[in-house]
């Protein structure tokens, strides 16, 4: 009798429409390490690809060896979030082959993961004054709920038991056609 229980517990848990994982934003990101033409080549990029305005990074420390100041722009990125974030994503997906390492994943479910050259992404045709460069795509998963410990009003904690982990992402990714390796 208590086995039958449990059974019911997984299954029910698999049901909840608040269990669902969903994708919260997807961020694509260059890091050119300096300012000037690079710069400008990594924003018209990312443009090029997201059909979007990308925001310049700053450098949060300084570096001397590198030759870094604090404040200066040394990379870009652009945040999607919706539709546009899939679409992007299933395409990121497909520049790598749709293969991911499960180390690409954190304990909280989010992953990220490289494309070596923009040239591999589909639809984008090399442009000789980007030249080669590659992004990094960052891919943050939630569910509905999480919204309780961003709100002002009456903030709280998201439980253990509904927070989302590395298994559940992996599994998550695994039904988009992913193998995660």
């Amino acid at each position: 009798m208590m086995a039958k229980r449990e059974v019911n517990k997984k299954k029910n848990k698999k049901e909840n429409p608040m269990r669902k994982v969903r994708i919260k934003k997807v961020t694509l990101n260059i890091g050119v390490g300096q300012g000037g033409e690079p710069l400008e080549m990594a924003t018209a990029l990312l443009e090029k690809i997201t059909g979007m305005k990308p925001v310049k990074t700053k450098a949060k420390v300084r570096n001397p060896t590198w030759k870094l100041r604090k404040g200066l722009q040394i990379g870009a990125k652009v945040t999607l979030r919706g539709k546009k974030a899939e679409e992007i994503l299933k395409k990121s997906f497909k520049a790598v082959d749709d293969k991911i390492s499960s180390k690409a994943f954190d304990k909280f479910g989010n992953f990220s993961f490289g494309v070596k050259e923009y040239i591999d992404f589909p639809g984008i045709k090399y442009d000789p004054n980007i030249g080669i460069m590659g992004f990094d795509v960052c891919v943050t998963l939630d569910r509905p709920g999480y919204r309780i410990n961003k709100r002002k009003r009456m903030k709280s904690k998201i439980g253990k038991s509904h927070l989302l982990n590395k298994d559940e992402a992996i599994d998550f990714v695994r039904s988009m056609g992913v193998e995660v390796l």
